[in-house]
């Protein structure tokens, strides 16, 4: 049986630190659950590391159907979240929709970009039995309003603003918080100010998981290598021996450490 929404809560009031990274096929999909990772995340991150494209925007609302449909064929262990594509979510009636594609498609959870404008999208979902993860800081597909790749919630009001949209999420049902390039203090503080376990990715060592594309902990990524990202595969000798090194990692505290996060 896949790791469920419940076990995660769990771990989180233990304090056990869970690991997440993306997956587009049955393949990889099959090794990172033998590895012992927690959570598959279909992300439309498939957009750069598969399409070639340079940003996520190009990506449909069938792309992100195809390839988690993939990922639960090859799936065994964990819990399966995918990511709600570009403009898929932009009225409730819509998102209503199209998370339902998602679901029919073998997802577990749903993810959505945004902040407290999601609250009555996320209310629905839950009423109709769709698990949400909000994510919040730098979300990818605002990237051209946002100006860029930048780390978010660096001034106090930013910093209010986005502790706010997590407490109202939290309040409107999501089950999870996503956190991309924060700094690690509000990380951490929006750790402690939710119930629901909060993802990291670029947000420090204090999050209750971690999150890494699988291009990038795998050494596969082109261009300029963001900040958070950590090769695995350097010390391993097999892709699943990979992933559980990251898994190892992620549990011990061990990853990310100071040089992979933003202390603003």
């Amino acid at each position: 049986m896949p790791v469920s929404l419940t076990q995660l809560k769990e771990m989180k009031q233990k304090g056990t630190p869970f690991c997440v990274t993306t997956a587009y096929d049955a393949t990889f999909a099959y090794e990172a659950g033998e590895a012992g990772i927690e959570m598959l995340l279909v992300g439309d991150s498939l957009g750069m590391v598969l399409q070639g494209h340079d940003s996520t925007l190009p990506v449909t609302m069938e792309d992100m159907a195809y390839h988690t449909g993939c990922v639960k064929r090859g799936n065994q262990n964990s819990l399966i979240m995918a990511d709600m594509p570009f403009m898929s979510y932009g009225t409730v009636d819509a998102c209503l929709e199209n998370a339902g594609k998602l679901m029919r498609a073998g997802a577990h959870l749903v993810k959505l970009e945004g902040g407290a404008w999601l609250a009555e999208s996320i209310r629905q979902l839950a009423r109709q039995g769709v698990p949400v993860c909000a994510h919040l800081g730098l979300t990818p597909q605002s990237v051209n309003k946002l100006g860029g790749y930048k780390v978010q919630g660096k001034s106090d009001a930013a910093a209010e603003q986005m502790l706010e949209d997590a407490r109202t999420l939290e309040m409107a049902g999501a089950d999870l918080i996503l956190l991309e390039c924060v700094p690690t203090r509000l990380a951490q503080k929006i750790t402690e100010n939710v119930s629901v376990p909060v993802i990291g990715i670029g947000a420090g060592p204090h999050t209750d998981a971690q999150v890494l594309v699988m291009h990038d902990l795998l050494g596969l990524g082109r261009g300029r290598r963001p900040k958070f990202v950590k090769n695995f595969m350097v010390e391993s000798d097999s892709i699943q021996a990979a992933f559980a090194a990251y898994a190892m990692a992620v549990r011990s505290r061990q990853f990310p450490a100071e040089e992979h996060s933003f202390n603003l």
